[in-house]
């Protein structure tokens, strides 16, 4: 198994009301960003339904220079009705996202939970703090 230092929290930069659902980002995935598949190990629908991407022993593809020890995780959408980065999460994706996050520390009890953001400023994902919302799990 890979050495897991990291917990990426990730948006699929989805407006309100526009639909991008697992099979949808990994076929974007795989025809846009020539991945071979998608590049999150999981993926949280609106309703909290959680999918599997990528398998856990496999590098993901989605931040840059943190692949290799990292699990990727992404919920959809991240941008209001006008395409503005917000806190989009339903009830169901916060109740899925911290019951992920919780089975995920219990396997990788060292990995620091992050969003996107804080590896790389000049992104809004996953637009909420991830890391002071996590921090005591």
């Amino acid at each position: 198994m890979r050495t897991i230092t990291l917990l990426i929290v990730h948006c699929s930069a989805t407006p309100q009301g526009v639909a991008l659902g697992f099979e949808d980002c990994r076929r974007d995935h795989i025809l846009h960003r020539g991945f071979r598949d998608i590049g999150y190990h999981f993926y949280l629908t609106r309703d909290g339904e959680i999918h599997r991407g990528r398998p856990l022993e496999k590098t993901g593809a989605h931040c840059l220079n943190h692949n290799r020890h990292s699990i990727g995780i992404c919920y959809e959408g991240g941008l209001d009705a006008a395409s503005c980065p917000a806190d989009t999460r339903t009830r169901e994706q916060k109740a899925s996202l911290l019951a992920l996050l919780r089975e995920l520390k219990r396997i990788f009890p060292r990995a620091l939970i992050v969003g996107h953001h804080d590896l790389n400023p000049a992104k809004a994902c996953p637009c909420f703090d991830a890391e002071r919302e996590y921090r005591g799990l």
